[in-house]
């Protein structure tokens, strides 16, 4: 059952999360096993080097329509917080700005990622025998990315008016899509990297459809041609709180670059296909706690912008607890199994042997990541931009990319792999200690009465 905006502000939180979370990690997963079967496929199918390429091309197409997720969040935190103060019509302006801004960005990148290709692939990493099997993947890849884009933007709008079940639907329509074309055009057609390709481009677009279908019969927000016009002070709030979300894809972008360069150069083409499989792992193995994360920030923006200030604290609580229980229970599950997870990607003996590795030691922080990434949700769903844009890029920009630069150095790629967890230990106290200040800031106004 859809949960109302209403109902963010006066639910048990505990289910009011399930009946958010659930379908948000159910999405996630979908999606997280469409990137997942996707690279067993390329990596069975093609080859090694194809996991290579693919690692190469998708931060790039990620990084464009990312403005389309960005938008999303950070209008999204608008809107709930609209929502919650019962302005409708800024809520309906909100959305209405973030299509215009989504499609006037997303189309802008992709013209300058067409002129400039080459370049662009080769600053992601694409060197040696990468290149060519990456170019086969960019270019069709590369005309969908305003469709995922949208579909990006349409998603977080979705939950954000608390009907998390669509927004599951929409995630797990392109995942279906892709792994069913991924066996038509690579299979049995042998298209090789372009079917690849193809069947990723037409899973975006059957995504978007679905998103517009919702919007146009489903929403309760119901646009007019006046709110499709741009308004400086929303325009404003939505770009001071997409920036937190673009700045950190961004970053994850100047990440992959590194990486990519760094385990070119000290371990070539398999050291990428390495990276390849644990990235991979890393989005899938820890789905239901990005779904925690989801479902939280909805219910914190909608009674933050209440003033129900003992419910978001009851919120942040409940999350970390369930998202770090779940997060153990998936290192202990990885720590155990990792060579037969690693065997499940390739045949390669070289690359099988030096994923299990970096898989272990990649995750070994996952327990107490929980603080981490509800803190820095909660600050962005709360509208305290500053604050979320500190938090967000402080486990890769201010620890990983410096850690990875610094310690290949003295231990080669094993520097690169234990760099991981120790940037998401230094993160999670950072972000605790901002989390703790800013609850007990909370429990002070609601104990002089602001309510």
């Amino acid at each position: 059952m859809a949960v109302s905006a209403e109902e963010l502000g006066t639910q048990d939180i505990k289910k009011l999360l399930v009946k958010q979370a659930v379908p948000a990690s159910v999405g996630i997963l979908f999606l997280s096993v469409n990137i997942l079967i996707d690279t067993i496929f390329v990596g069975q199918w093609i080859g090694s080097l194809a996991i290579a390429a693919v690692t190469v091309v998708l931060p790039i197409t990620f990084l464009i329509s990312s403005l389309g997720m960005a938008i999303g969040v950070g209008g999204g935190s608008v809107l709930s917080r609209a929502l919650g103060s019962q302005d409708k019509e800024k809520a309906e302006t909100t959305f209405a700005n973030q299509i215009t801004m989504t499609l006037l960005l997303s189309v802008v990148f992709l013209i300058l990622c067409v002129f400039y290709s080459e370049s662009v692939l080769l600053l992601f990493g694409a060197k040696g025998s990468i290149m060519q099997l990456a170019e086969e993947f960019f270019y069709p890849i590369l005309f969908s990315v305003p469709f995922l884009a949208l579909c990006m933007m349409g998603n977080n709008i979705i939950r954000a008016e608390g009907k998390a079940k669509f927004a599951m639907i929409a995630m797990i329509i392109p995942a279906l899509v892709n792994i069913g074309l991924d066996i038509v055009f690579i299979k049995l057609m042998n298209l090789g990297m372009f079917g690849a390709a193809m069947a990723t481009t037409i899973s975006y677009i059957m995504c978007f459809l679905f998103v517009l279908w919702f919007f146009l019969y489903k929403s309760d927000l119901k646009l007019k041609a006046r709110h499709f016009k741009l308004n400086f002070s929303i325009v404003k709030e939505i770009t001071e709180l997409s920036f937190v979300t673009f700045s950190r894809q961004s970053v994850i972008s100047i990440l992959a670059i590194i990486i990519n360069h760094t385990l070119y150069d000290y371990g070539g083409e398999q050291s990428i296909a390495v990276y390849g499989i644990v990235s991979r792992m890393l989005m899938f193995a820890l789905f239901p706690i990005l779904g925690i994360t989801q479902g939280f920030i909805p219910i914190a923006g909608y009674n933050y912008g209440a003033k129900n200030y003992l419910r978001v604290n009851e919120s942040i609580m409940i999350s970390i607890k369930y998202a770090a229980i779940l997060a153990t229970v998936i290192y202990v599950f990885i720590l155990y199994f990792t060579s037969e997870i690693v065997a499940i990607f390739t045949h390669d003996v070289m690359v099988n042997a030096n994923t299990t590795t970096a898989l272990r030691w990649v995750f070994a922080a996952s327990p107490i990541i929980a603080i981490q990434l509800i803190g820095a949700a909660y600050f962005q769903a709360a509208g305290m931009a500053k604050k979320a844009l500190l938090l967000t890029l402080s486990k890769q920009g201010f620890f990983l990319i410096p850690l990875i630069l610094i310690l290949p150095n003295f231990f080669g790629i094993f520097g690169v792999w234990v760099a991981f967890p120790i940037a998401d230990t230094l993160s999670t106290l950072l972000t605790a200690y901002y989390l703790r200040r800013e609850m007990n800031l909370q429990k002070i106004k609601t104990s002089d009465g602001i309510l």
